[in-house]
């Protein structure tokens, strides 16, 4: 399927509901280190009302329809850490394996890299071999450190 990316708008959070809707349980709980079937007033503000500079979101949407949300990346700078941010991407079940995930990471890195950004972080579980892929195909250093069943991740971006 052919797709697009643009930046999350808050008019995106009914779209992101539905979206979330396509994602599975267990997507879901890689996503969010526990069990997370709906998504909460609060998280859609937060997830959709974002001002570009220390958090950054983009959306995969098909290329025919620009309202539906396949996948959504997304950073968040460190507020101790300025140089840092935490990162996440998730796409519909469906969806994953067709470069979704990729193409959202490489805008990711591409927007924190011009914005000062030289880390990304994610705490992740210790199981979740599709991040670990996803960040091996950026070719760039990966340090994980486990705490229990959950790795913190760190990948460098620009020197």
């Amino acid at each position: 399927m052919e797709f697009s990316l643009r930046p999350i708008s808050p008019g995106d959070k009914a779209a992101l509901v539905a979206a979330w809707d396509q994602v599975s349980p267990e997507s879901q709980c890689r996503r969010f280190l526990s069990p997370h079937p709906r998504l909460s007033g609060r998280e859609l503000a937060y997830f959709t009302e974002v001002d570009g500079w220390n958090h950054v979101a983009w959306v995969a949407t098909p290329a025919e329809d620009r309202d539906t949300i396949l996948g959504v990346g997304r950073w968040v700078r460190l507020a101790g850490a300025p140089d840092t941010a935490e990162f996440a991407v998730v796409v519909g079940d469906a969806m994953q394996g067709g470069g979704i995930g990729t193409a959202l990471l490489d805008r990711l890195v591409a927007d924190a890299e011009e914005r000062g950004i030289r880390a990304f972080t994610a705490q992740v579980l210790a199981d979740n071999e599709p991040v670990r892929r996803l960040l091996a195909r950026l070719g760039r250093t990966l340090e994980r450190e486990r705490h229990g069943a959950v790795d913190e991740l760190r990948v460098q971006l620009a020197a």
